[in-house]
């Protein structure tokens, strides 16, 4: 449903990012786990034996075996019995999983692997906060009084994507004043410089186009160009450089004017 402003309340979806995060099951690890507990303290002769044992049964069943999971967890418990029986041969000593360097560096990995995720969680929650704060924002008319705050460009994206891919008409047209004007985070050079590469091209354009019209008129506030937006949504349905174009002229035309 449009409203008179142009766009569509996006509608607040579950999200898996937002979720928990969830680990597929994987037949082969819990095969290789399965094992380990099993030949915790086993001496090398008793692991080569449960070996030859496996080895049996999994030529007794494989006939049985029709799910593809079940096959590749029986590999791997048999891998894993061989290269125990391989360390036991090594060391001498009964098998400890704490002290299998290959285990260890598993679990490293696992537990850097289970951070990132957990990092991408929050990341994708505060994502999500803020798209609902823009929101509320948007609904009590505020929007053009709060300045941009570093991810705005991926709670836009967030609100795009509940729209199920609609423009957002509004929340471009005040990141890009935000943008042409330096206000909020966009103080920052680092902070505009980042922004190129995560905000749409059109965005991108009507921000150009407003840095330079308030050049060449000296005073001009970029709340005072509301046509500038029209005329990068023009451009977008183009699928055309008239806005760039437009823009790096005037530039020309303001540097060429420029006193020496």
């Amino acid at each position: 449903m449009m409203t008179t402003d142009g766009w569509r309340r996006p509608r607040r979806v579950p999200d898996a990012r937002t979720r928990g995060p969830r680990t597929p099951i994987d037949p082969a690890k819990l095969g290789r786990s399965s094992v380990r507990r099993r030949a915790r303290g086993m001496t090398h002769g008793e692991a080569v034996q449960a070996l030859a044992d496996a080895e049996l049964d999994a030529h007794l069943d494989r006939r049985y075996e029709a799910a593809a999971d079940h096959s590749s967890r029986r590999e791997a418990e048999l891998a894993e019995w061989r290269r125990i029986g391989q360390l036991l041969a090594v060391t001498g000593s009964s098998y400890d999983p704490d002290d299998d360097a290959v285990v260890q560096e598993e679990l490293a990995a696992e537990a850097e692997a289970a951070k990132a995720r957990e990092a991408e969680q929050r990341a994708a929650a505060r994502v999500a906060a803020r798209a609902d704060q823009l929101q509320a924002l948007r609904e009590r008319g505020t929007l053009e009084q709060t300045e941009p705050r570093e991810g705005d460009e991926a709670a836009r994206d967030e609100l795009t994507r509940r729209a199920r891919s609609y423009a957002q008409p509004d929340i471009d047209a005040w990141l890009a004043r935000a943008l042409a004007a330096h206000r909020g985070h966009y103080a920052d050079p680092a902070a505009r410089e980042t922004a190129a590469g995560l905000l749409h091209p059109p965005v991108l354009a009507h921000a150009a186009l407003l840095a330079t019209l308030t050049q060449l008129v000296p005073g001009t506030d970029v709340d005072q160009l509301p046509f500038a937006a029209r005329l990068a949504a023009a451009d977008a349905d183009a699928d055309a450089d008239a806005v760039d174009d437009l823009a790096a002229f005037l530039t020309r035309a303001v540097t060429a004017g420029s006193p020496a």
